[in-house]
């Protein structure tokens, strides 16, 4: 079990692979890097920008990669440097296993669409240690094997549960198919929801594909967290062993959530709902007093820089967007400013269309180009599932106007918004 701290209301800043972790790595929001793709780099715009393992890096840290922790980039994929950041890292070590050789076995029911972004899956032959994830986590048992006293900061990167989904046999094994079923929503869920709130790569409900085939999706991915589970345990088993796990600091966390059919049909990321926006983060500091305790704070993805800065000495950039974590690590229930933005971009019909969110402990408001676009007001007090849009009812009121100032006063300092959409090659 991880004595950690589990953060239950953590949100990325953008639901989408490369935007997310150059932000969570650089500490900054999307719009001060213009990162709002898979294409590009953070450095385009953030040359001389310290990211958080240089800053370790700089302070006489060892430094090292395994696996993606930048994005890979998308043709050239697992296995690859792809988009990473050379000053980030003393060394690094790609791994490509099995899952990769394997390619040809995965079942596409949709072979119009790359395995990458379709609902593909594999319930794979061999060892844990045979798939890419699991080389990682036998490369992260080596190097902490060789550690010894060496202050060292190691991204250690898991590529599962990302499509396809890929996972050795007896993890599927755990999920028996006919206990898997579709998240329920109300037959006229999207009629209240703009048409900008939804992905433009999934415009289709479920794909197009029928229940059976979604059923084997969800039971395919839940193989795959069990399976990136049990390597984030084969991990911390090696940190005891080693008798490093007293003096580290061990962070898990995910780039951004995730839709398993929700809203009628909605799969994957690219939303600003509750599902894609909301993220696993798991921070375990030896010694804190909130260890195996809930903090039920609103909490971002931005303040991983700031708090690991401060955990362990560091001085930051003065220009980070987050801030430590430090007090809700000893008191999860301490006060908190209780709000987070996502935002996420689309290409529209001649004119990009931004989507920003503002979450708080009750209430999420967001907006599609300014509210042009188009408006949504969830309270999830009494709605956790965000199916009634309450924007542009007269309980809205007050509530909107709070939260439409607090949305729109974080945003006044980004860059102007960009000319062009740079589209995911997927």
């Amino acid at each position: 079990m991880f004595s950690g701290v589990l953060f239950e209301r953590a949100y990325c800043q953008i639901p989408l692979c490369n935007p997310s972790r150059a932000s969570v790595l650089t500490g900054l929001r999307p719009d001060r890097l213009q990162v709002y793709d898979l294409d590009r780099h953070f450095r385009d715009n953030a040359a001389d920008h310290v990211t958080l393992p240089q800053l370790f890096r700089r302070g006489g840290w060892t430094s090292g990669r395994i696996g993606k922790i930048y994005h890979y980039d998308v043709p050239a994929g697992i296995g690859t440097n792809g988009l990473d950041d050379p000053a980030s890292w003393n060394w690094v070590h790609n791994p490509k296993g099995r899952d990769v050789a394997d390619e040809a076995l995965i079942t596409n029911p949709t072979p119009q669409k790359k395995i990458s972004a379709a609902l593909s899956w594999l319930a794979a032959e061999g060892r844990d240690e045979e798939q890419t994830d699991g080389l990682s986590v036998s490369e992260a048992m080596r190097f902490l094997g060789e550690a010894g006293s060496r202050p060292f900061f190691l991204g250690v990167g898991l590529f599962r549960p990302h499509t396809p989904y890929v996972a050795p046999k007896r993890y599927f094994d755990l999920h028996p198919l006919d206990g898997v079923r579709l998240p329920e929503a109300p037959t006229d869920d999207r009629a209240d929801i703009p048409a900008a709130a939804f992905a433009h790569n999934n415009p289709t409900p479920h794909y197009g594909l029928d229940e059976a085939t979604c059923r084997q999706a969800l039971q395919a991915y839940r193989a795959c967290v069990s399976f990136v589970d049990a390597q984030i345990g084969r991990l911390l088993d090696a940190l005891e062993r080693e008798g490093l796990a007293e003096r580290t600091i061990v962070v898990v966390w995910s780039d951004h959530g995730y839709h398993l059919g929700e809203h009628g049909g909605v799969w994957q990321k690219r939303t600003l709902f509750e599902e894609s926006a909301r993220t696993p983060l798991f921070i375990r500091m030896p010694g804190a007093r909130g260890n195996g305790r809930v903090c039920r704070r609103v909490v971002e993805l931005v303040d991983l820089y700031p708090t690991l800065a401060d955990l362990c000495g560091l001085i930051p950039p003065q220009n980070l967007a987050g801030r430590s974590l430090r007090p809700l690590l000893d008191d999860p229930e301490a006060d908190w400013r209780e709000a987070a933005v996502t935002q996420i971009l689309r290409p529209g019909d001649g004119r990009p269309i931004m989507g920003r969110s503002l979450r708080t402990a009750r209430w999420r408001y967001t907006e599609w180009n300014e509210g042009e676009a188009g408006t949504e007001l969830y309270d999830h007090e009494l709605d956790p599932g965000e199916h009634v849009n309450l924007a542009g009812t007269p309980q809205a009121g007050e509530v909107v106007g709070g939260l439409r100032e607090a949305l729109r006063r974080r945003a006044r300092a980004r860059p102007p918004a960009p000319d062009c959409y740079l589209p995911e090659r997927l």
